[in-house]
């Protein structure tokens, strides 16, 4: 069996073990006779894996019994505009825009008419680092984006606010103990940390999502799910069944607070080589604002050549995804929770030989 080792930002690399887990329950789950793809989301059998997975999620995130856990569809994408819809009460709403995908949630906000301020952004450094942001006491809500994917950017402590924070955090979820006192809604796609692509994760204060406009509709409500325990209609069990199998690693890892241990392990690797290269590589974001998750970098003078030449270099070493998010190029190196210290290893001694090649 072939494995290459992935680097891709998303849909990200996964555990071998629970791919495992997954190929040998895929026909027959767990002795019923029949795929969990198959089973009625109306069945104990695929309900007792759903109220599983929420559990396995509440442990491992001490998230608090005063807090809904929601599996919708539509990805992060979605939630750009069903955080306004149901959250927008008429005053003005703030952000903070640290990159594309923040970008894009203001934007939808916008189309929603809803009273929009932009409260701090890095565009003018093409967003190399997370900019102070000064919420007001009185919006609606603020609204941040933890990591960034494109730029390698990533929040290492979240502002104080008085207003809602709310936090897309799609790409370092699971990733590190967060403090619930300082968030009221959390959302990520589960693509990059907690499963494949098709689940996307809410965690909302109950009390947040009670008073809604009669104009949402009902499927984008909020409460619709929490009241339901997202199974309001049919949700994506098999992502969802795949969410849990990564709860279970990341309980067998030694939960959040070991997986985060292990991730600054991995990046202080990659961004050590990257710093000790003697400048030629050279990192995109500021050093006190570096991703723990995806590490952003060029080759001298931003050579697009090279660069090219180093993807293909490790492509030739079974490493794949490294190559720059389409607007900014460059280098990118996605070391989620599922990559090992091994895989992370190998892609440094890959650039240490091809500096030495080319230097």
């Amino acid at each position: 069996m072939k494995r290459v080792i992935n680097f891709n930002a998303g849909p990200s690399t996964l555990p071998l073990s629970v791919l495992e887990k997954a190929q040998r329950e895929l026909v027959d789950f767990r002795g019923h006779g029949l795929s969990i793809m198959e089973a009625s989301h109306r069945s104990k059998l695929y309900e007792d894996v759903h109220n599983g997975a929420i559990e396995k999620m509440r442990n491992l995130y001490t998230i608090p019994d005063d807090y809904a856990v929601l599996f919708l569809q539509g990805g992060a994408s979605m939630q750009f505009a069903m955080v306004p819809m149901n959250l927008y009460r008429g005053g003005v709403i703030e952000y903070a825009n640290t990159g594309a995908w923040s970008k894009k949630a203001i934007k939808e906000a916008q189309i929603q008419k809803c009273q929009v301020q932009i409260v701090a952004e890095s565009s003018e450094s093409n967003f190399d680092h997370i900019p102070d942001a000064h919420f007001s006491d009185t919006c609606d809500y603020a609204h941040i984006t933890s990591n960034n994917t494109i730029y390698g950017t990533q929040y290492k402590c979240f502002p104080e606010t008085k207003a809602p924070l709310v936090v897309d955090a799609s790409s370092d979820i699971f990733s590190y103990p967060v403090e619930w006192s300082k968030i009221d809604l959390m959302y990520a796609g589960a693509q990059k940390n907690a499963g494949p692509s098709g689940v996307t994760i809410v965690i909302v204060k109950k009390s947040l999502i009670e008073n809604v406009s009669e104009d949402v509709p009902t499927m984008l409500r909020y409460k619709t799910h929490a009241d339901a325990n997202s199974l309001y209609n049919t949700p994506p069990t098999f992502g969802i069944y795949m969410l849990s199998l990564m709860m279970e690693w990341l309980e067998e890892r030694g939960g959040i607070e070991a997986v985060a241990q292990y991730n600054e392990e991995k990046a202080a690797l990659l961004y050590d080589a990257i710093d000790n290269s003697d400048g030629f590589y050279t990192g995109h974001a500021r050093r006190q604002d570096r991703s723990l998750m995806n590490v952003t970098f060029n080759i001298r003078n931003k050579d697009a050549e090279l660069e090219a030449k180093l993807v293909a270099f490790c492509e030739e070493r079974d490493m794949i995804g490294l190559k720059g998010h389409r607007s900014v190029g460059g280098l990118r190196a996605s070391i989620y929770n599922a990559m090992t210290i091994e895989g992370v290893q190998k892609l440094v001694t890959a650039m240490e030989d091809f500096r030495k090649a080319h230097s």
